[in-house]
C-alpha cells in the first residue's frame, strides 16, 4: 500500500465501505449520514463522537489519497469510496477487511459471524482462507496470541503495522473473563479438596494396616 491511514480515515472508509454493501439503496452518504454512522454505538469497536469537523477533515484526506470521491449532482454533497475497486477486492475479502477497520482486531470466529451482513461464509476454513489471501496482499495481518486465549486475532493494516506490544483484549474477551477466572477458581478449589480427600484415605489405610502389624 501506498498511503497510511489514520483511525478517523479508517473509521469513515470503513463506514462507506459498510453502508455500500449492507444498504446500497441509501448510498452514497451525505456527511450527516457518514458521521452517524461513525458514531453509531452498534458495530464499532472503539465507539466514538465524532464531530462534523472530523468526518469532514477525513474525508477531504481520503479525497486526497483517491480512497474517496464526492458526488456534486445533488443539492447535498455525497460521498462514495473508490478504494474496494482499486484494490480489486471482491465481495468476501471486502467484508473481512471491513469489519476489521470497524470492529478493531478479532478472531476468524468472531469475523466470520460479524460479516454476515455483508458476506455469508460457508465455513470457518472460507473465512480462514479469505484472511490468508489479504495478509498475502499485506492488508491484514496475524498478531501474537495473548496469554491464556486459545485463539489469535487478526488486525488491518491500513493504519500501519500493529503496534510492538501485546494485543489489548476485545470487548467480548473482558466480559467473558470474569466467568473464565470463576471457571478456574472453582477448578482449583476441586482440586484442592480432592487432594484432602486422598490425604484422609492414606491416613485411612495407614491406620487400617497399623492394626495387622
Amino acid at each position: 500500500m501506498d498511503f497510511v491511514l489514520t483511525d478517523a480515515e479508517v473509521r469513515v472508509l470503513g463506514c462507506l465501505i459498510e453502508k455500500e454493501m449492507a444498504t446500497p439503496d441509501y448510498y452514497p452518504l451525505s456527511l450527516n449520514a457518514l458521521q452517524n454512522a461513525c458514531n453509531q454505538t452498534s458495530n464499532r469497536d472503539p465507539v466514538v463522537s465524532y464531530d462534523e469537523k472530523t468526518v469532514a477533515d477525513a474525508l477531504e484526506a481520503l479525497k486526497t489519497k483517491r480512497l474517496v470521491t464526492q458526488d456534486q449532482l445533488g443539492r447535498v454533497p455525497k460521498y462514495s469510496e473508490l478504494f474496494l475497486k482499486s484494490a480489486n477486492l471482491v465481495q468476501r475479502e471486502a467484508a473481512v477487511l471491513c469489519v476489521l477497520m470497524l470492529r478493531g482486531a478479532q478472531t476468524v470466529g468472531e469475523i466470520r459471524g460479524r460479516t454476515e451482513r455483508l458476506h455469508s461464509f460457508a465455513s470457518l476454513e472460507e473465512a480462514q482462507k479469505t484472511l490468508q489471501t489479504l495478509e498475502e496482499w499485506g492488508y491484514v495481518a496475524l498478531l501474537p496470541r495473548q496469554p491464556g486465549r486459545k485463539e489469535s486475532r487478526y488486525a488491518h493494516l491500513l493504519s500501519g503495522p500493529p503496534e510492538n506490544k501485546e494485543e489489548a483484549p476485545s470487548e467480548s474477551a473482558l466480559r467473558n473473563e470474569p466467568m473464565e477466572n470463576e471457571a478456574v477458581a472453582k477448578l482449583e478449589n476441586e482440586v484442592k479438596s480432592l487432594r484432602q480427600e486422598l490425604e484422609e484415605l492414606k491416613r485411612t489405610l495407614h491406620d487400617f494396616k497399623a492394626q495387622f502389624q
